[in-house]
Order: C-alpha cells, then structure tokens, then sequence
C-alpha cells in the first residue's frame, strides 16, 4: 500500500489553505493547514509532514520565526520549508527565515505542484 505524502500548510488566509488542500488532494497528498504558527514545534510534530508551506505573515510568531523554530528543531529541521508570499522580496525573506525553497503568490497551480514533486520525489 502506497502511504500519501503529507504537507503542512501554515496560512493566515483561508481561502490559500483552502486553495491549496484542494489541488494538493487533488494530487494525491494528505493535508493538514493551520491559520497560526503558535506552538509551531507541537503543531508539527503531532503531523509529522513531508513538507511544510509556511506564509510569511502569520499572526503572533510570524513565518520567519516559525521557520527559524523549525530548522533549530532537532526531530524537525530535516522537513523541507517551503516559504511563500506576495511580498517582492521573498527570495532574501525566505534566506533569513532559513527556508529550503519559496514559492510567489499569487502562484498557478502547475508551479505548486512542481514545487512539492521537487520537494517529496
């Protein structure tokens, strides 16, 4: 039996969380997504995700300091980050949080999944 990848998408808007479940189901992977970074440790470690997609504006701790918490992690730093934003500058953000890759938004749907099939193949 074939075990679905998992991702973890960390988003303050609803409507990317629910964009992203959608196709990323759609492609054969389990979901989980968050609308906070609080307690980020525990929310990923209760998941244990293949791969995280982490906003850079999240209410209270923020993607940078999320990503950062992770990475610093002992049991969660191998788990490739994924950062994305609108914000034009997402190349250095997502070097300062110590993310693995970043993705633009608004992304199309083909650069998602390229992205992930990078990430988990």
């Amino acid at each position: 039996m074939i075990v679905a990848k998992k991702v973890f998408v960390f988003d303050d808007n609803r409507d990317i969380l629910d964009l992203c479940t959608f196709i990323l189901e759609d492609a054969g992977y389990e979901i989980k997504t968050s609308e906070s970074a609080n307690n980020i440790e525990e929310q990923v470690a209760a998941y244990m995700p293949d791969l995280i997609f982490m906003d850079n504006w999240l209410p209270d701790l923020g993607g940078i300091q999320a990503t950062r918490a992770l990475k610093s992690h002992p049991d969660l730093k191998h788990i490739p980050v994924i950062y994305f934003s609108a914000n034009n500058d997402i190349s250095s953000l997502a070097d300062e949080a110590g993310a693995d890759s970043y993705l633009s938004k608004p992304f199309d749907i083909a650069a998602l999944e390229e992205i992930v099939k990078k990430h988990l193949s």
